[in-house]
């Protein structure tokens, strides 16, 4: 049994329709779509004066699932969901939960594709933990990612034939969390906009991300335990080289 996905990061206010475009006869070759965050154009610390057409976008090209970038948190709450306004599709980050309150969005979830069980979580780069001295302006806290990342991995495992992290952590980061968590199949990553033209292997782990603002997209397949396929440009300058 096959699984094909199509993979998105860093897109820093470069999806565009001209993007999407593109984007559109590789989403309806694939099960799932996975956009791994900062895909809005406004700033960490900046406020959107309307919704983002991105929000819009990732819903015409059936968005399975995203985690959160760095770029749609913000210390006020506010601010946050003015940020992440007109998003249609889940938001998974388990890492993430308001000041003495329950986890913002959903921490993961389970698709059905062809008859493969296939189960999503998401963490993000901690922006404000307890420990740092201007959590006090945040609305929110972040649990470590990686230490998160194992758990729900733990729990999620036995249920599910494949296993795929979202991660906006940086790839060195996904190389730590590929060591200890053998129970993951497929991380797909964001954060350093590092060039993976092919998936990395770690242990039993594929590690896929595609630099950043649209250069390129991911159509990666899945089969017995193997993950095919690579990056594929979509702008002129990265065709042609």
């Amino acid at each position: 049994m096959k699984f094909r996905f199509l993979h998105t990061n860093d897109f820093h206010g470069s999806l565009t329709p001209g993007t999407a475009a593109k984007l559109k006869p590789l989403r309806a070759e694939v099960d799932a779509y996975f956009d791994c965050g900062d895909v809005i154009k406004t700033g960490n610390l900046g406020i959107p004066l309307a919704i983002d057409p991105a929000w819009r976008i990732l819903e015409d090209l059936s968005c399975t699932a995203s985690v959160l970038g760095n770029r749609e948190t913000h210390p006020l709450a506010s601010a946050f969901q003015k940020k992440i306004e007109g998003c249609r599709h889940p938001l998974l980050v388990a890492n993430m939960h308001p000041k003495g309150g329950t986890p913002v969005n959903q921490e993961s979830m389970v698709i059905d594709a062809n008859g493969i069980r296939v189960g999503i979580f998401g963490v993000m780069v901690a922006m404000a933990t307890p420990r740092m001295k201007t959590s006090g302006a945040w609305s929110y806290l972040w649990e470590p990612p990686i230490e998160t990342a194992m758990r729900v991995a733990k729990e999620l495992r036995p249920n599910v034939d494949i296993l795929v992290a979202l991660t906006h952590i940086g790839v060195s980061q996904d190389r730590v969390l590929a060591e200890k968590c053998p129970d993951i199949d497929v991380i797909a990553g964001g954060h350093s906009h590092t060039v993976l033209l092919q998936p990395e292997k770690i242990g039993n782990t594929w590690i896929v991300q595609g630099g950043s603002h649209g250069r390129y997209a991911g159509v990666y397949e899945w089969e017995d335990s193997e993950l095919t396929g690579g990056l594929v440009p979509l702008s002129r300058s990265d065709s042609q080289s």
